[in-house]
């Protein structure tokens, strides 16, 4: 198997079937009894067996399987495959991650007669890589990826919500390490987060549109197209905040919108950041948080029309920097200690920390949350060389570090 013929053979597939016949190019040519790609849901608490070629009892249910405690579980943590061998006469077991740029995707599962040498080792793993590009690819054709993604079925309002987000919640860069993780309260509240890449910049949001449902949605909406459509015209940050704050004037019908936008420079690292009524971020440094408290201006369409202050962050290299709402902070929220589990996540990558910050928040909830739950975690590496695999966003040790 080549990576070209594989993306050949992907592309010659209908978009729902890509996935199975690269899972049946790989059991011809390995042998292996079985082959299957899982993929993870929005939370990361679960996957579903989605692409497969052959059958092996696993002894775990055919559709959706919860990770927690599971072989999956550390594969999608550690971002490492790991090979499984219980005993001679049974079959060894493979699970490799399939991620891109820190996005987890999924995970390549194969069962093999016997245990692999390095050269397959090599080859699942560049496969399982190349599956990260046939999902991307592929995506943007059927819902059965979208379907595979979603733990219960979403109301009208998350599902506008979730449209709004980043089509990928975790982007690794050399510069940086950037995720978002968003729970929908039962009556979803209108969070959203959004990030992009530039040449020389990358950009951050978190907002919090007034009100629940539909109508909270809708009002994030139009905030989250004003601020994308001002950002793709080159405009700087300050005018991104004046036409967000005009177009909820003007169209929010009164409603309004909390927000923090941050950019930071990828060419020297300083930042610009303007906070629109919206809870502080968090910093973690040298192992202490400490909350950030910028000037704060008023919600985008509040009825007095004013302009928004750029200021600046202390942002340095080895820093996190946690972006949330106010749903990590009220109701029962209130008995999980933020700085704390922070703190103790601190070796995780922003993906997991992420995750696990909304994991406590919901479960101390009880699993309904009176309001939205949403977390922007960034490491800042420093504009000099990383020391993360920007491909899967793990730790790169001394031996594998690129010469």
């Amino acid at each position: 198997m080549t990576l070209t013929g594989t993306l050949e053979a992907a592309e010659a597939a209908a978009p729902v079937e890509a996935l199975d016949v690269v899972a049946r190019m790989l059991r011809e040519h390995l042998g292996a009894e079985s082959v299957s790609f899982l993929i993870i849901d929005f939370t990361g608490s679960s996957v579903v067996r989605l692409g497969a070629a052959g059958s092996v009892d696993t002894g775990t249910p055919a559709r959706r399987i919860e990770v927690r405690g599971t072989l999956y579980d550390d594969v999608i943590r550690t971002q490492q495959p790991s090979v499984e061998d219980k005993s001679e006469d049974a079959l060894v077991r493979i699970v490799a991650p399939v991620t891109n740029r820190g996005d987890a995707i999924g995970l390549l599962e194969l069962f093999l007669p016997k245990a692999p040498d390095a050269a397959v080792m090599r080859e699942i793993g560049e496969t399982a890589h190349a599956l990260a590009y046939i999902v991307i690819a592929n995506r943007s054709y059927t819902d059965v990826y979208q379907w595979g993604r979603r733990t219960t079925p979403l109301s009208l309002a998350a599902e506008i919500q979730h449209r709004l987000l980043p089509a990928s919640l975790a982007c690794e860069a050399a510069q940086f390490a950037v995720a978002g993780s968003l729970e929908p309260a039962d009556h979803v509240g209108g969070d959203t987060f959004d990030y992009v890449i530039d040449r020389d910049s990358v950009q951050l949001s978190v907002t919090d549109a007034m009100g629940h449902d539909v109508d909270a949605a809708l009002l994030a909406t139009l905030l989250v197209g004003a601020l994308r459509r001002a950002r793709r015209a080159g405009a700087d940050l300050a005018e991104q905040a004046r036409q967000a704050d005009q177009a909820i004037h003007e169209y929010g019908r009164k409603g309004y919108v909390t927000g923090q936008l941050l950019r930071i420079s990828l060419l020297d690292g300083t930042t610009e950041f303007i906070n629109a009524g919206h809870p502080w971020p968090l910093r973690l440094r040298n192992g202490q948080v400490q909350q950030i408290t910028p000037k704060v201006d008023t919600p985008f369409g509040f009825p007095t029309l004013h302009a928004y202050r750029v200021q600046s962050l202390d942002l340095r290299p080895g820093d996190r920097l946690v972006m949330l709402t106010d749903g990590m902070l009220e109701r029962n929220a209130n008995s999980v200690v933020l700085s704390e589990l922070i703190v103790r996540t601190r070796d995780l990558h922003p993906r997991e920390a992420a995750r696990t910050l909304i994991a406590a928040i919901v479960a101390a909830n009880d699993s309904h949350l009176h309001d939205d739950a949403t977390v922007m975690c960034m490491d800042w590496h420093g504009t000099g060389h990383s020391q993360r695999d920007a491909a899967t966003g793990a730790n790169l040790t001394d031996a594998s570090k690129p010469a």
